[in-house]
């Protein structure tokens, strides 16, 4: 299937590593121009010249913090003026929801939870408020914001709630956006298998007291395929929602994790 990408102009946040990356390689492979957008200058500069070299797309690298809004609206008229446009938003620059200790919801600090916002909500928003303005002028655009499945899940306050979060956000700017022309998904990854899983698995074998194979087992215990899946393969359901072939998806939350076992979602 062609999707259609050829020619269009992507920004992906959090783009030098994990999830943002793969789905950065996707879309370069699928004929897009590429932006990487990352907080550490020399990481996303060295990737879009490994991934230029690898597929032969044009693919630059802009530093920005996607917290700061004055930061994030000189990204994007960098970006605007280094591609010629932006026709597609990736956010998925967040925190992994791996990251920092587990705490119960009675430990979970108000500072805790502002910083999952700041981060996650409040940064793919500012992200969407600066690409939206040219993509409606062109009547065409895909915004995909990539969450997590801590939305359909309990244990982690800040968690589910940055997730249930960007959900509404993207629902809101669906129902906004798409009479113009502009497409907004959400995508929930569950355990992926990125650069991080390695020391991942290894920390949990060593809790455990197991190996690294029964280690990575009972991470996806709960995983209907029976393994983790690829931030690759992630990326694939990305660059689909980030084609002209999507248009009949917009608003919805598409689960990338691979199945999860017993609930039923509908």
């Amino acid at each position: 299937m062609d999707l259609g990408l050829t020619g269009k102009r992507a920004l992906v946040t959090g783009g030098s590593r994990g999830i943002g990356l793969a789905i950065g390689r996707a879309l370069a492979l699928e004929g897009a121009a590429v932006a990487l957008l990352a907080r550490d200058e020399a990481a996303v500069q060295l990737m879009a010249e490994e991934l230029a070299a690898e597929t032969g797309a044009h693919v630059v690298g802009v530093a920005a913090d996607t917290g700061d809004d004055a930061a994030v609206l000189r990204a994007v008229a960098e970006v605007t003026e280094l591609l010629g446009g932006i026709d597609v938003a990736v956010n998925a620059a967040a925190r992994p929801a791996s990251s920092g200790p587990a705490l119960s919801a009675i430990e979970t600090t108000d500072d805790r939870v502002r910083e999952e916002l700041e981060v996650k909500l409040l940064g793919y928003l500012r992200v969407a408020r600066a690409v939206a303005p040219q993509m409606i002028d062109r009547g065409w655009g895909r915004i995909v914001n990539v969450s997590g499945l801590n939305a359909r899940r309990s244990g982690s306050v800040a968690g589910s709630v940055r997730n249930v979060a960007v959900a509404a956000l993207t629902k809101n700017l669906a129902d906004e956006l798409g009479p113009l022309g502009v497409n907004v998904t959400v995508v929930h990854p569950g355990l992926t298998r990125t650069e991080r899983t390695p020391g991942m698995v290894a920390a949990r074998a060593e809790k455990d007291g197991s190996s690294a194979q029964d280690a990575e087992a009972a991470l996806v215990a709960d995983v209907s395929i029976g393994r983790m899946v690829d931030a690759a393969e992630v990326a694939d359901v990305v660059a689909f929602l980030a084609s002209p072939r999507s248009v009949a998806i917009n608003g919805d939350a598409i689960a990338a994790g691979g199945g999860q076992l017993g609930p039923i979602f509908y």
